[in-house]
């Protein structure tokens, strides 16, 4: 009799992608447009897509079903998952949100709460750096300076030369808000600032934030999941939030917000209230009512999809990381410019200094080049206005914060190249621009 062959029970490896499936799978994208503007909106392969379309049709097609039995199991799974990649301790800390600017609503509500039962003090501090996200400042102004709270803002220099001029300002900051025998309550720190792109020290703050007294540290980390390495418990953050469809190729929109267990944890509540109010904040915010929770549940075919890449999702950052610096430096070499921070400072963006001449005396300029760009050469890329400084000669008013990922080419950054090209042999001014 024949013997039995030993059942191999181990995962097939996944398939390598090839470089016409990358193509396929984001040929959706509009092919008129050089799209070096990952940051500010991602991307989402077509493999998810169809993954999130299939869940929407499994809610549509009998919604009970899926409520009671599918949408709190699929969660979790997007919670463990999370967990394992940010190494956090337990899946609890986990909780899934619509984006970065939900979950600083939700810390920033805890805070809140701090001052109205007299907890805080009227004119103890929170601090942030001024290159915080616009939407996340506007949230601590409603939040903590209606409630009686203090803002301090840490002014950053830009162009940045190493980590030490962020730690030095960030110290002097501190130590402002602590004068009068004020407390700072609330620290609010970039993993990675969007405006101008700057990847912070995150660790060596959170360690100055403890010698301080500071009591909470909340990482605003948007664009850090799929762009850099978490290790939330290495970074020592109280709270930490990262979109998932920046950099992690999930569908809009979705986040996850950690929060670091301790006593405070059951406190913390979202900000819309619903049935499963008081059921921790991981299950509060699992159900906020009926909508869309579709770009929440793919993670697990995200897992497989960025699997089939070299290296994973590390190849993925390594590799963008990679050829984002040299599309930068390849671009200021055409130009005569400067980069806006160090290769070692730039995740999957950088920012490319532009040619003095072209004019940029303002945001609004900024804007209209943007806009300009866009319409006039098929390229999509944000401006950054720099003011200059008192002194300067020739100084270098405008930055393009670049982006790359898996679906761009040279290609892309060769057609912003030559746009800013012909217009500055063209003796294009943002003055002549009038909207």
């Amino acid at each position: 009799m024949a013997s039995l062959q030993p059942f191999n029970c181990a995962t097939p490896k996944p398939k390598p992608i090839t470089p016409s499936e990358i193509i396929a799978e984001f040929s959706h994208h509009d092919p008129s447009i050089a799209r070096i503007n990952n940051g500010s909106f991602g991307c989402c392969p077509s493999t998810i897509i169809a993954a999130q379309q299939n869940h929407q049709l499994h809610f549509l097609e009998q919604p009970d079903n899926f409520y009671f039995n599918i949408l709190k199991p699929s969660i979790l799974k997007t919670r463990q998952i999370i967990k394992t990649l940010i190494n956090a301790d337990h899946v609890d800390e986990i909780s899934i949100v619509d984006n970065a600017t939900t979950a600083a609503a939700i810390v920033l509500q805890h805070t809140t709460w701090s001052f109205f039962s007299t907890l805080f003090q009227p004119g103890d501090s929170a601090i942030m750096l001024h290159y915080a996200y616009g939407a996340v400042k506007k949230s601590v102004q409603a939040y903590i300076t209606r409630a009686g709270g203090h803002v301090i803002e840490v002014h950053l220099p830009f162009p940045l030369k190493s980590n030490s001029e962020i730690i030095e300002e960030f110290r002097k900051a501190l130590q402002m808000g602590k004068a009068n025998g004020r407390k700072i309550r609330l620290a609010v720190i970039d993993h990675i600032t969007s405006m101008p792109s700057v990847i912070i020290p995150v660790k060596e703050l959170v360690q100055m934030c403890r010698d301080e007294g500071v009591g909470r540290i909340f990482i605003d980390a948007a664009h850090a999941i799929g762009n850099v390495k978490i290790d939330v418990k290495d970074i020592g953050a109280d709270f930490y939030t990262s979109n998932l469809h920046k950099w992690f190729f999930c569908p809009p929109s979705a986040a996850f917000l950690y929060c670091k267990m301790s006593d405070e944890l059951s406190d913390l509540h979202h900000p819309v209230v619903s049935h499963e109010y008081g059921n921790g904040l991981a299950m509060e915010s699992a159900w906020i009512g009926t909508r869309d929770y579709s770009p929440q549940l793919v993670m697990p075919e995200v897992m497989e999809f960025v699997s089939r890449f070299e290296g994973g999702i590390e190849g993925i950052m390594r590799r963008n990381h990679e050829k984002v610096v040299e599309m930068a430096e390849m671009l200021v070499k055409a130009w005569g410019t400067e980069l806006g921070t160090p290769p070692n400072m730039c995740s999957s963006m950088a920012m490319v200094g532009l040619p003095p001449c072209l004019g940029i005396k303002s945001d609004a300029d900024a804007l209209k080049l943007r806009t300009h760009l866009r319409v006039c050469f098929g390229v999509e890329v944000p401006i950054y206005y720099r003011a200059p400084v008192e002194g300067e000669i020739d100084p270098i008013t405008g930055y393009a914060r670049i982006s790359h990922q898996v679906y761009n080419t040279v290609e892309d950054y060769y057609r912003f190249r030559d746009a800013v090209n012909k217009l500055v042999k063209d003796g294009f001014c943002c003055s002549f621009l009038t909207s």
